[in-house]
């Protein structure tokens, strides 16, 4: 496997929509949870090890469906995948909050359109028929993956990093934190990304029912909080 696409798909700067998003941060920022560098530290190594965890799981888990490639119809067309559905549908029982199930679809749809510009497969347009609102981002994620020929094992370690990268790079705006500062903190959690990678790998090996269901319903609770300003610099 080329570490090329792997770099692409993980790249903070590629045009999946994450930019306008702090994954919770504004609001930890707004509330004063997260003030400084370790405090940084801690808000992403919390959300590494519960949304962070899940949402890499299920990225593991559709790269593992699509390994063996999709079925098309006779006229070239994707048809739709149960299996994907299924895998979108729990994933979807996993997000109790309505503001981040429009956010996980919103980035799915925006991250479908970037790879098929950089890797066009029909695996992703079967995966943008899971719901007529777009997969979830994870299943996305995964789909993306697929589709520029990375295996389930890098599809997991590049969906954990990006559950914190994502974050941040939010970071420097919300806190005027220096980048080199926000560089350390994610260099801090290596370890941390490289054990939920594994354990999302081995999660995502069974039964889409049986995968991860951590969730941080503080996230949740700040998330519907945060729809509600008048005034933000992120979109969640």
């Amino acid at each position: 496997m080329s570490l090329i696409p792997l770099l692409l798909l993980a790249d903070g700067r590629l045009p999946s929509g994450t930019h306008a998003h702090s994954g919770g941060l504004e609001a930890a920022v707004r509330t004063g949870r997260v003030d400084d560098a370790d405090t940084l530290q801690s808000f992403l190594l919390g959300r590494l090890t519960t949304v962070g965890l899940t949402a890499a799981a299920f990225a593991a888990a559709t790269a593992l469906e699509l390994a063996d490639g999709v079925l098309v119809t006779a006229g070239g067309g994707a048809i739709p995948s149960k299996e994907l559905a299924v895998l979108d549908a729990e994933y979807d029982a996993r997000t109790p909050s309505p503001a981040q199930r429009e956010v996980s679809r919103k980035l799915g749809r925006r991250l479908l359109r970037a790879a098929g510009a950089g890797w066009p497969s029909p695996v992703l347009e079967v995966a943008a028929l899971v719901h007529p609102d777009g997969p979830h981002q994870p299943i996305a994620f995964g789909a993306a993956a697929a589709a520029a020929g990375i295996d389930p094992q890098g599809t997991a370690a590049a969906a954990a990093l990006g559950s914190v990268t994502g974050p941040a790079g939010s970071a420097t705006r919300l806190l005027g934190l220096d980048p080199d500062a926000v560089t350390a903190v994610l260099a801090g959690l290596v370890e941390a990304v490289d054990e939920m990678a594994a354990a999302a790998m081995r999660a995502a090996r069974g039964p889409a029912e049986d995968l991860p269901a951590l969730t941080a319903p503080l996230l949740d609770i700040s998330a519907e909080q945060h729809l509600t300003w008048e005034v933000r610099l992120f979109a969640s």
